[in-house]
């Protein structure tokens, strides 16, 4: 889905996930049904809360910004989700241990980035309000 095809003459490689994107709206949709196989495989396979939480992560990320119009195009050639997803499930297979530390970790950054997100776009929205109750007068 991410590496199958080699650009002619460069290292650069994509696959099927990004053809897909150019499909409006339904190529990401199959993309990310595709990508939940990987998911589906690590709960089958007993994988780490925290790792799975990482593969679904990362196959959100794929669907939502690959979404986006060329934007998504570009993130789909440069991300592979699927890729990362099957390098977080081999890892877990191989030191179970190591990866539900790295996973825990992920999952407190992924938590604390959420939360400053969340601070920062209400500290802009006040603003933002703040500055057009003024343009229209009201101050």
């Amino acid at each position: 889905m991410d590496a199958g095809i080699r650009v002619p003459g460069t290292n650069l490689r994509f696959g099927l996930d990004p053809i897909l994107g150019l499909i409006p709206g339904a190529g990401d949709a199959a993309g990310a049904v595709l990508a939940g196989w990987i998911l589906v495989e690590a709960i089958r396979l007993g994988a780490s809360r925290a790792t799975v939480i990482r593969i679904a992560g990362n196959v959100a990320i794929d669907a939502a910004v690959g979404a986006v119009p060329l934007l998504g195009d570009i993130f789909d050639f440069a991300w592979k989700a699927n890729l990362r997803n099957v390098a977080l499930l081999e890892r877990h297979l191989t030191a179970p241990d190591r990866a539900e530390r790295a996973g825990r970790s992920f999952v407190l950054l992924v938590i604390v980035g959420m939360l400053v997100l969340a601070v920062g776009l209400l500290v802009l929205g006040i603003l933002l309000a703040r500055w057009v109750f003024r343009a229209l007068g009201g101050a």
